[in-house]
């Protein structure tokens, strides 16, 4: 079936009041960022819908990018076409035709907002039913759940059928809850909590730790490719490369082993809020759950959370790692997540590091460092990249493919 655009119907966004059009404006430019390789589909945001005019576009493939865009309560391919009666029962028999197979059951949704039609919206039920028995006699009709829901809407302008509904991601459209920075490492845990803080409708931008030569080149092409998984939830995404060896490396050299991690995560968070605040963001997105690592013990991110007054966000603090790993599978993210390139986290990882750190000790080692000296060094040298959907980073060359083996 050749469709002619795709209706969106909104998710949260109905309960928004006031507040709606800013919402809708939003989900409009997160669909129009989603669809950046195909410039002739227009996009129309309505009160009450969203109307993608597709003028040839792939309506299959537009509806795979469609589905995991937070926002999107549910959408259908819509065939538009004159109000003409001969033309509606026409066009509904192809449409079944192009989805029915032997005992399949239909029903005919009619709605009429154009009151001066012909046919109320009972009649075009019968007229339209009678229509696609003519056509298939061995169909039935089911009022109830038929495999078939044959929608038939005359508006103003124009008739549009349908007869697949597809539910969307829901949520709220990304960037309408505000601007914050999610720590990208290469693990399992901070897409997924990504993932969430964006079902929220929160902009995430990605700060990634690199420390070359300890971590490859790969290292960090694997955070950027975790970073375009996410692009399909809600467009393009920033990802900032942040230099990290310097500070690692004194670190090592003037911090007792048990002390390294959290010294080092204090660093990072301080870095991300320096990178927050330059980038008008309004929180930091972290991968933590509670109990999973050394770090991530109650003690630890009370010594660690000290540097910074900024709200932290901790999407999965509450869930078991199989939690985080079913909600990683869903989203794509694992398999690229498990692939084995160490990150800045693991590569200085001591032995036996503290899991109930004391703020006094972490402070009076810091004093050796010149705290300030290295972050900003390291500030000047942050780069930054829009990440799109269509991004490849991986497995550019025989070379990096020989590295897994």
């Amino acid at each position: 079936m050749k469709y002619t655009e795709i209706m969106v119907r909104y998710g949260e966004l109905s309960t928004k009041g006031k507040n709606r059009r800013v919402f809708i404006n939003q989900l409009v430019a997160n669909v129009r960022s989603a669809l950046h390789q195909y410039p002739s589909v227009k996009i129309y945001g309505d009160h009450d819908r969203m109307h993608l005019v597709l003028n040839g576009a792939d309506s299959a493939h537009v509806m795979s990018l469609l589905r995991p865009i937070f926002g999107i309560q549910s959408f259908s391919p819509v065939l538009k076409i004159d109000k003409d009666l001969s033309v509606i029962y026409q066009s509904a028999v192809e449409m079944v035709a192009s989805v029915y197979q032997s005992g399949m059951s239909f029903k005919v949704i009619g709605k009429r907002s154009d009151k001066s039609f012909a046919l109320d919206s009972n009649e075009l039920n019968r007229e339209v039913g009678a229509a696609v028995i003519a056509a298939f006699p061995d169909i039935t009709v089911q009022m109830v759940k038929p495999d078939i829901p044959l929608q038939v809407e005359i508006r103003n302008e124009a008739a549009y059928l349908s007869c697949e509904t597809i539910l969307g991601a829901g949520g709220l459209p990304v960037g309408s809850s505000g601007k914050g920075m999610l720590m990208l490492s290469g693990g399992i845990d901070s897409p997924v909590a990504g993932y969430l803080a964006m079902k929220r409708g929160v902009t995430i931008e990605a700060v990634h730790f690199h420390s070359p030569p300890y971590t490859s080149e790969n290292a960090l092409n694997k955070a950027k490719e975790l970073a375009v998984k996410l692009t399909a939830y809600g467009g393009s995404i920033q990802f900032i490369e942040v230099p990290f060896t310097e500070i690692q490396e004194q670190i090592k050299k003037h911090v007792p082993s048990g002390y390294l991690m959290t010294v080092t995560r204090r660093f990072m968070l301080r870095l991300t809020d320096r990178i927050r605040q330059k980038r008008n963001g309004l929180a930091i997105i972290t991968g933590e759950s509670l109990g999973q690592v050394a770090s991530q013990t109650m003690h630890s991110m009370l010594a660690i959370n000290s540097v910074t007054a900024t709200p932290v966000i901790r999407p999965v603090i509450t869930m078991d790692k199989n939690e985080i790993i079913e909600i990683a599978e869903a989203i794509d993210t694992f398999d690229l997540a498990v692939q084995p390139f160490e990150d800045c986290c693991t590569i200085f990882a001591p032995p036996q590091p503290k899991t109930k750190p004391k703020l006094e000790r972490v402070e009076h080692y810091e004093q050796s460092l010149d705290v300030e000296g290295l972050i900003d060094r390291c500030l000047a040298g942050i780069r930054v990249e829009a990440i799109k959907n269509s991004d490849q980073f991986l497995y550019k060359s025989d070379t990096q493919m020989d590295e897994l083996f």
